[in-house]
């Protein structure tokens, strides 16, 4: 069987570009601090599975710019030959080195993160490079602009935004729309336990034939087994990553008790908790594609299940609601 007759691929908004309904980031476990190996083993396993899209940023690691160099080692050792099967993305926005012009949204940033990320994957050019998150002292303009020139420079093929709330992202959009180079696409943060997306930014971005993939769909774990009977020693929430990873004073008594609430109702569905959860985020048409973000095989396995268990009826989505505002 061929890689892609396992995998659905979703037309991101009105573009001509088909995703994976399920893509890899890189967030975590693709670090200096993390297994080579097992880096590479995932990335093949993912290609293997039809996931043709794999997201990056330049402060992914740690220690940031890590993961962007392990990608391109795994791309000369075996994937460059398949580049034209890949959607490689990049972001920059976030403090990334020392100085004035390390972070947030000027032409100096982004232009600067931008050649750098390319040097550390060893690629001359990513399929989508995103505004990381909205700066409150760059006009907008400026920032945009710097999106549409890095695609008028043939270094990136389309351009994103990330966590930008409804009317920024409207906002963000026109002008975009103005330069001649449409967004393509916004990757916010959506799962369960937080759902601002439906405030407004779904909407925008179907009016305005948008894509979204989101992040952090199983709330880095939370909505997985890993946590309803504790915090594991070996677990992400346990290993002190920094770099935005969850960590053990932020899992409350109230998540655990949602946790097991949702494990039981995925069981009822023959699903696990993980599963249900992307299964959820994937019920709204709005949705792209969801970034996974695993750190073994085996996790990756169970997550591209998600869609077997068949649709939600209304009444499961009700429950689900109401197990929500039970344990908020």
């Amino acid at each position: 069987m061929s890689r892609y007759d396992k995998m659905h691929y979703n037309r991101c908004g009105l573009s001509g570009l088909l995703l994976p309904t399920f893509s890899l980031g890189l967030w975590h476990n693709f670090g200096e601090i993390d297994d080579y190996q097992n880096a590479k083993e995932l990335v093949h396993l993912s290609f293997d599975q039809g996931i043709t899209h794999f997201d990056l940023a330049n402060n992914y690691g740690p220690p940031p710019g890590s993961a962007e160099i392990t990608f391109g080692k795994i791309l000369k050792e075996g994937l460059m030959n398949y580049r034209d099967e890949l959607i490689i993305s990049s972001k920059a926005g976030w403090p990334m080195w020392d100085g004035p012009y390390g972070d947030w949204g000027s032409k100096k940033h982004l232009m600067a993160s931008l050649e750098q990320s390319l040097k550390r994957m060893q690629i001359d050019y990513v399929d989508i490079f995103y505004h990381h998150r909205p700066d409150p002292n760059t006009p907008l303009e400026e920032s945009m602009r710097t999106l549409d020139l890095m695609v008028r420079q043939g270094k990136a093929l389309y351009v994103g935004i990330s966590s930008y709330y409804a009317a920024e992202t409207k906002k963000a959009i026109a002008i975009l729309n103005d330069l001649g180079t449409p967004c393509l696409i916004h990757q916010p943060k959506y799962s369960m336990l937080d759902r601002w997306v439906e405030d407004g930014l779904l909407n925008v971005l179907d009016e305005e034939g948008v894509g979204c993939i989101t992040f952090s769909s199983l709330a880095q774990g939370l909505l997985t087994n890993r946590y309803i009977n504790g915090i594991p020693k070996d677990s992400r929430a346990a290993s002190g990553r920094g770099n935005g990873a969850i960590e053990s004073g932020q899992i409350q008594p109230n998540e655990i008790a949602l946790a097991n609430a949702l494990n039981e109702m995925a069981q009822q569905r023959g699903q696990s908790l993980a599963q249900m959860a992307l299964a959820w985020v994937l019920r709204d048409k709005r949705i792209t594609s969801v970034l996974l973000g695993v750190s073994r095989k085996e996790q990756l396995l169970d997550s591209l299940k998600a869609l077997e268990a068949g649709p939600f009826s209304q009444e499961e989505l009700t429950q689900i609601d109401q197990l929500l505002q039970t344990h908020s």
